[in-house]
């Protein structure tokens, strides 16, 4: 049985394409269904006392990351039926898309090159909670 709903988590980095491509190779053979995510860091978090600055950069950067996945999905070649952006702890939003959407695959990616940062990078906490498959992709 192959997988039919792929979640990938993107960053905003050219890597991510690679992602995207290893889910096309997985869901093409089924004629399955893609989308993207992405977690935005919350400029209030910086600093209370710059918040107020801050003004529209909430959604600059919303926008910012809609562009980036965009441009992943067009050079995916394949349909990238949703393009989410998300705030706040990457897991749990995560898990909640999961069974909103009923996806059967994440696939996250990795930069770490050390074996201790593999096992503590930020996916080690969707792994351990996930209910569904997750795949992770050395970048």
């Amino acid at each position: 049985m192959g997988y039919r709903n792929v979640l990938v988590a993107v960053a905003l980095s050219p890597d991510s394409q690679q992602l995207v491509d290893k889910a096309v190779s997985i869901v093409r053979p089924y004629n399955g269904r893609i989308s993207l995510i992405t977690l935005t860091t919350e400029p209030e978090m910086y600093s209370s006392y710059a918040a107020p600055m801050l003004g529209d950069l909430r959604s600059v950067l919303q926008e910012e990351a809609q562009l980036f996945m965009e441009e992943l999905a067009i050079n995916a070649n394949y349909l990238i039926e949703n393009k989410s952006v998300i705030h706040g702890e990457f897991a749990d939003s995560m898990a909640y898309f999961c069974q909103r959407q009923h996806v059967d695959l994440v696939i996250c990616g990795n930069h770490s090159a050390s074996l201790m940062n593999k096992f503590s990078c930020s996916a080690a906490r969707l792994i351990n909670t996930s209910a569904v498959d997750v795949l992770i992709v050395p970048l």
